[in-house]
């Protein structure tokens, strides 16, 4: 049976309070002064080295798991080549999803942000001189443009990486897929690489933050391969993809 806090009960509620001196007081000054610093060397790195630039988002995610007691364990890491791209495709139970893979994948890839991101100081700023990928969400033909321009980055072997729910999950579970990803993948040919995220939710909750210490194990799974496959093949591939990430939470 799953204690208190785990399901969100009255015990998460009090961990939540007694763990929030750390979250203010630590967490919260050292996510500020990290992302300023490190953002700002990657904005200066970009102009040299994207790989290196890219270090620094690695650093920045595995120091704030660090800084917030939260293991994370990547199990299957091997079922991705080297050097193959991919569109890595994982659910999106939290905010923290973004620190746990970033500081654990140790291999480039782009994100996949929606357009109003692009503001944020730092972050978006950052991402943006990355080669990140900006969608407006409101635009769809817009959209797959800006994911089919990233195909320079494919040729070099970078993965994409996508949340093919398009927004952070309330409740932890699945929520319904957009297709965007998907025409992506069958337009490039390129393998989708199913990535389940588990742990998160309870560490950090959707629009909350109410943030506690955890475990989060990241699971990936043998890669689809979507060579030969065309539009009429999307909803069976959405479906395959669906119930590799469910296998995995």
């Amino acid at each position: 049976m799953p204690s208190p806090v785990q399901s969100g009960g009255s015990g998460r509620g009090l961990a939540v309070i007694l763990y929030a001196p750390w979250t203010w007081l630590v967490f919260m000054p050292a996510f500020i002064i990290a992302t300023s610093i490190l953002g700002t060397i990657s904005l200066l790195l970009s102009r040299v080295s994207h790989r290196l630039a890219f270090q620094c988002g690695t650093v920045w995610g595995w120091c704030m798991c660090r800084v917030n007691w939260t293991p994370v364990k990547v199990v299957g890491r091997e079922k991705a080549r080297k050097n193959q791209a991919y569109v890595i495709m994982t659910n999106h139970q939290s905010q923290f999803d973004i620190l746990a893979f970033y500081g654990h994948w140790g291999r480039q890839f782009r994100w996949v942000m929606k357009q109003e991101l692009r503001k944020v100081p730092f972050i978006g700023w950052s991402t943006a001189a990355l080669n990140n990928i900006f969608i407006d969400r409101s635009n769809r033909e817009s959209a797959i443009a800006s994911l089919k321009a990233a195909q320079p980055l494919f040729d070099q072997g970078i993965s994409v990486l996508i949340f093919p729910e398009g927004t952070r999950s309330i409740d932890g579970k699945l929520r319904e897929f957009k297709k965007g990803g998907f025409m992506l993948a069958l337009d490039t040919g390129l393998p989708i690489l199913p990535i389940s995220i588990s742990g998160t939710h309870r560490i950090l909750p959707g629009k909350t933050l109410k943030l506690l210490p955890g475990r989060v194990r990241i699971t990936v799974h043998d890669p689809i391969p979507t060579a030969g496959l065309g539009p009429a093949d999307r909803d069976e591939l959405m479906a395959r993809v669906r119930s590799a990430i469910e296998s995995g939470l």
